[in-house]
């Protein structure tokens, strides 16, 4: 039986007699001395075995990385000179009695402290390898210690872990929905959950007054280094709170994790109405930490003759917006060139910019081909309102609101990372007042959240004016990233009806895709609201780690498939026909 794990010894155990078990991390010879690094979960030990025991010896010279092994042996003080300070372990040594291979192991598709030598695609194939790093075992840990302690700050409050169907039917959630067929009932098909939305506000309507779930939630789309298909949320959900105390709530479990964890204390979050956000930031998720905002200037070019500025400055739906970046004035063509592929990404058609050299020469001291088509006294109001300083460079955007608030809101947090100009390590906020409903490509509305965020009217003035409606909604930030989103949700059935109605859902859809919902709504429902947190993105941004991937055990890469179980993968004909389902070859 084990005695210790490897990582837990020290100096007090000095003397003890002790059983290890774990792999070889690292194997050595020194002159007829072998010394084994033996791992587990809890760290490293160095074990020593010398000639004077024949038979543990001849074993431990035909050990090799990764076997295997149950050590015995005794902890010792390792001798003068010897000391490795980097190891919480260095101070002690193991004197290996004897030694058991528990199991043998083939050379390893790459070493375990070379893993930045070999591709993700490698790492994730061999996915039990990579775990076994180190640093991906503390992830994993902290990931668990992270939970644990949600957990026990939900308990804390009263809040019941009550878990929800993963089969369910598919319902509008603005991304696609995993279909599962039915083999009992043919033709249909069941949804795996995008969120528990609907269930966790049946079980406020069922009086349950606080839920709380680490939930799995999926949903089919195209992925990014944040995003997976199938990830882990922290779902809430209280009746008779308003959206008040529900950010107080959550902020306070926010702030205490991160004092509890990493020893930083966030302070209270700011909080930024959504107009706000997109006007300065060009973003619903500012990044805070970096000091650049987005200014408009529309007013300054609406006559110029130059019709790229003046044709969106007198666009009602357009904006001319221009973004400073301090110091900005030292970056090369070449970079400016690649900056204007990159807010491309975003529908720019290009991306406009004037260095200010020497600004006390006037228009003189400024660098730039607009300059001429902007005139001096143009570009010189520019300069002041934006409080343009020698060695700055101005960038601009010209073309409907939306691309421009998304290519410089997003341009915006590239400088301020290529230029490493974050003013803080932390900076955490709440967005609010979002509106009710945006826009769609064909012009019709779509909820901005989802059909049963609560308006901050009535249902007359939602109806007379729905573009213009605010919800009771609200996003924490952190560091640009939305950590979480929830809201006060529709707890009367007139409400919902009006708003199914704005969004152009008939009586007949609402009842076939939310009927139960709104039979719920029926019979007393209380006010309630809740809050989802990502708790993959979560652990992303505290452990400070460049991707979701990093911190999930078993992760899908970016095209959605498992690399190291082959999925999605096919299935036989015999299970196709049970479920009533033909493939159609794609010519």
């Amino acid at each position: 039986m084990r005695s210790h794990y490897c990582g837990d010894l020290n100096k007090t155990h000095i003397g003890e007699d002790v059983v290890l078990k774990g792999w070889v991390h690292r194997r050595r010879d020194h002159g007829g001395v072998i010394f084994l690094d033996v791992r587990d979960r809890e760290g490293v030990t160095q074990v020593v075995f010398d000639p004077d025991r024949e038979a543990s010896f001849a074993l431990a010279d035909s050990v090799r990385n990764e076997f295997v092994i149950e050590v015995h042996g005794t902890a010792r003080a390792r001798p003068e000179g010897t000391v490795n300070a980097d190891m919480p372990t260095g101070e002690i040594e193991v004197l290996g009695k004897e030694l058991v291979i528990l199991n043998k192991s083939e050379t390893p598709p790459f070493q375990l402290d070379e893993h930045q030598q070999v591709g993700e695609d490698v790492r994730l194939r061999h996915r039990y390898i990579d775990l076994r790093r180190p640093e991906m075992q503390e992830k994993m840990r902290f990931r668990s210690k992270v939970t644990n302690a949600i957990r026990n700050y939900m308990d804390d409050n009263g809040f019941l872990d009550i878990e929800t169907p993963i089969l369910n039917r598919a319902t509008p959630e603005g991304a696609r929905d995993y279909l599962v067929p039915s083999r009992t009932h043919e033709g249909s098909f069941f949804a795996l959950p995008q969120s528990p939305q609907l269930f966790k506000q049946l079980l406020m309507v069922s009086g349950f007054d606080r839920y709380y779930q680490i939930a799995k939630c999926f949903r089919d789309e195209d992925l990014r280094a944040d995003r997976q298909p199938e990830f882990t949320q922290i779902d809430i959900e209280t009746s008779f709170m308003d959206e008040e105390e529900i950010m107080g709530m959550t902020e306070t479990m926010i702030r205490k994790l991160f004092l509890d964890m990493l020893n930083v204390d966030l302070g209270d979050f700011p909080r930024m109405p959504y107009s706000e956000a997109m006007q300065r930031y060009g973003s619903d998720k500012p990044d805070l930490r970096f000091p650049m905002e987005l200014v408009d200037v529309a007013d300054l070019m609406a006559e110029i003759e130059f019709k790229v500025f003046a044709g969106p400055a007198k666009d009602p739906k357009g904006r001319v917006a221009a973004l400073k970046v301090p110091g900005g004035a030292k970056l090369t063509r070449k970079i400016i060139d690649e900056y204007t592929k990159f807010v491309g990404i975003y529908g720019a058609k290009g991306l406009a910019w004037i260095k200010v050299n020497e600004l006390e020469k006037g228009v003189e001291g400024l660098q730039s081909p607009i300059v001429k088509f902007l005139g001096a006294d143009v570009a010189m109001a520019i300069m002041e309102r934006l409080e343009a300083k020698n060695g700055d460079i101005v960038f601009f955007g010209a073309d409907q609101e939306k691309i421009v608030s998304e290519a410089l809101g997003a341009l915006r947090i590239k400088c301020g990372e290529d230029l490493n100009m974050a003013e803080r390590e932390w900076a955490p906020m709440w967005v609010v007042d979002f509106p009710m409903f945006e826009e769609t490509d064909k012009g019709g509305l779509t909820a901005l959240h989802h059909p049963f965020t609560a308006p901050s009217c009535s249902a007359e003035e939602l109806k007379a004016n729905p573009l213009g409606a605010l919800s009771r909604a609200y996003d924490m930030v952190l560091n640009g990233c939305e950590l979480g989103g929830g809201s006060v949700r529709i707890h009367d059935q007139d409400m919902q009806k009006t708003v199914f109605e704005v969004l152009g859902i008939s009586d007949e859809e609402a009842e076939e895709k939310f009927g139960f919902l709104l039979n719920a709504l029926k019979f007393g429902a209380p006010p309630h609201g809740g809050l989802a947190f990502g708790l993959d993105r979560l652990i992303m941004l505290m452990t400070g780690t460049d991707s979701i991937r990093e911190v999930i055990a078993f992760p899908k890469t970016q095209s959605a498939s498992c690399m190291m179980t082959e999925a999605p993968g096919e299935v036989s004909a015999a299970q196709l026909r049970e479920l009533n389902i033909k493939l159609r070859k794609t010519p």
